[in-house]
């Protein structure tokens, strides 16, 4: 269980996270289901649900579990049957977000090396299914830690805070499901898609080199293979996506290691260079769920074009209105 962290750049710092990504992540799902963007139903509904999971994230692990906290001391979100269901939340959350992301990096790994299967596997039927399935696993996986946890103390009958109960680090069923929860996430999900990523790039190279010496190097220099220039736009959406995944995962998934191997289970204080490692690796965690649809602008020009026509939508109407008065 993540506690939350005290100190002016906490302060400052979530509210402002909860600022961005509470507005992006819903114009991400309300310009994608629009279905304007160019992309294929199956990209389109991995991409909403990673949005929504998002939100869901920024909701529960920023707002509830950071925010709320650390402005608000003594609340009785602090209250142990409550403290217990957020913790479940924000796991569950933090799970559908990152397999989310394993699934669509998966998907767009058959779109690109198998194209066998793509016809069968690429579709919004196992899209739907495929997310239903996550979302339901998340949700399931995570319910162990609503009894794992116990109140800190009773005060006026009402139990307080929550803490671990010792029984977890001793008792080999529990001890099972620690390892289970650290291998499904992070360490899993940052091997799978690791892979895929490199099984993209090695197949694109071949695929290109073999093109290349069908198409002969000077037609293909003067006329753009159409098929590869289809492929392009899912390709950058993808590695975009995998390296922003990576990127902002890697500090947190360091320092669990070294949680881990060296059974580093207390800090010296708010200053200890460990306590401020494992704090910057859950704040570029929480930054990765704010992300995605800036990388969307990034790499896709139909939304950035759906997003202005959204954003200045408003501003014509009240012009329209106030010239004809």
């Amino acid at each position: 269980m993540h506690e939350p962290a005290t100190g002016l750049v906490y302060a400052i710092y979530y509210p402002v996270l909860a600022a961005v990504g509470i507005p992006v992540n819903p114009v991400a799902i309300l310009i994608l289901v629009r279905g304007k963007c160019g992309l294929s139903k199956c990209i389109t509904y991995y991409l909403v649900a990673m949005a929504a999971a998002d939100l869901m994230v920024v909701i529960t692990a920023v707002i509830l579990n950071q925010i709320i906290d650390i402005y608000f001391p003594g609340n009785y979100l602090l209250l142990t049957p409550v403290c217990r269901i957020k913790t479940v939340l924000v796991r569950a959350t933090r799970d559908m977000s990152v397999w989310l992301t394993v699934s669509f990096t998966f998907d767009r790994f058959i779109a690109i090396c198998c194209q066998k299967l793509k016809t069968k596997y690429c579709t919004k039927e196992t899209a739907a299914a495929i997310i239903g399935m996550v979302l339901t696993l998340s949700c399931l996986t995570n319910i162990p830690w609503y009894f794992i946890l116990e109140p800190l103390y009773i005060n006026y009958e009402l139990p307080w805070y929550c803490r671990i109960r010792s029984i977890f680090h001793t008792s080999p069923l529990w001890q099972a499901f620690s390892y289970f929860s650290s291998i499904a996430t992070p360490f899993l999900p940052f091997f799978i898609i690791l892979l895929l990523n490199a099984l993209t790039v090695r197949y694109i190279l071949v695929a290109s080199r073999a093109r290349r010496a069908l198409r002969g190097n000077t037609s293909y220099a003067n006329n753009l293979d159409p098929e590869m220039q289809n492929r392009k736009k899912s390709i950058i959406l993808l590695f975009s996506i995998s390296a922003n995944f990576i990127l902002l995962w890697l500090t947190f998934t360091v320092h669990y290691m070294y949680y881990r191997i060296t059974k580093t289970f207390s800090y010296t204080g708010y200053d200890d260079p460990v306590y401020i490692f494992q704090e910057t690796g859950y704040m570029l965690l929480l930054l990765s769920c704010c992300t995605n649809t800036f990388i969307y602008a990034v790499t896709q020009a139909k939304f950035r074009e759906e997003f202005k026509n959204m954003v200045t939508y408003p501003v014509n109407l009240i012009r329209s209105a106030l010239l004809f008065r």
